[in-house]
């Protein structure tokens, strides 16, 4: 089985990236840094992100497993004493996959026929450069509402738990194939109206935001990444076809994780 081994970079998790390394090496396993079969990242949850952008060409074919060398994440459940006993189960241990749906976005501009995909496995951020994002929102192909304020959030269920949550979003269980929407400090008053709360949307449900003002700059984010956009004509938000896979050697609930990083014991 062929496998790829990423760090965060410090000297902690490097160390652990080496000794993973050596260890799937010495038994019999290949490391093939641009067709692995599984991806074991040291680090944090922005350590597995980096690796999702890394190889989502290729996650049909890559599952993805998480040590963690800071806090316990939502993606990286091993800690560092565990490294042996993780090393064995991926040499020696057929393991279950578990999918959770991600975020397709499309974004297309005026003057352009060809318009920009990407994938999002926590969210999708939509700002204004400058003043309030000012956007009809769309769902399902009818007018929904139009949208002043700082900006929108579309998450996924795994994601609900990161920023979608900060904005007063409903943490959702990666097994429903949904999306939310989230507002950022929305404009309500007797003029300007937005529903005021999250919107969750089932799989085959289409959000598509479509700024008023077609110079508008725009700041969007996927997960860590941001780009400005000009002269932006649409922006459509799905659950995409494409799934991320973990593998999984033993249980790892999601509500106990949940609870563990906002309830505590």
């Amino acid at each position: 089985m062929n496998f790829v081994v990423t760090s965060r970079g410090d000297n902690t998790s490097n160390a652990i990236k080496q000794k993973v390394k050596n260890y799937l090496t010495e038994l019999g396993l290949t490391y093939h840094k641009t067709e692995p079969e599984i991806c074991i990242t040291v680090g944090g949850d922005g350590t597995l992100l980096q690796a999702f952008h890394d190889y989502k060409d290729r996650l049909s074919e890559t599952a993805f497993v998480g040590i963690h060398t800071g806090h316990l994440g939502f993606y990286a459940d091993w800690k560092p004493e565990e490294v042996e006993k993780l090393v064995i189960h991926v040499a020696k241990t057929p393991f279950q996959i578990v999918e959770y749906p991600l975020l397709e976005v499309v974004i297309r501009h005026y003057g352009q026929s060809r318009s920009e995909r990407l994938l999002a496995l926590n969210e999708c951020t939509v700002k204004s450069v400058v003043g309030s994002l000012v956007s009809t929102v769309e769902i399902k192909g009818d007018l929904f509402e139009t949208f002043r304020g700082d900006g929108l959030c579309i998450s996924t269920p795994s994601g609900s738990t990161a920023y979608n949550k900060a904005l007063g979003g409903a943490i959702l269980h990666p097994s429903l194939a949904s999306i939310q929407i989230s507002e950022m400090a929305s404009i309500n008053n007797r003029v300007y109206r937005t529903v005021g709360s999250p919107l969750v949307l089932p799989q085959h449900h289409t959000c598509l935001l479509k700024p008023l003002e077609e110079d508008q700059d725009l700041k969007v984010t996927i997960d860590h990444f941001t780009w400005d956009y000009k002269n932006v004509k649409s922006i459509q938000c799905r659950v995409a076809e494409e799934k991320i896979r973990f593998a999984r050697f033993r249980p790892f609930p999601f509500w106990k994780r949940v609870k563990e990083s906002f309830v505590g014991d």
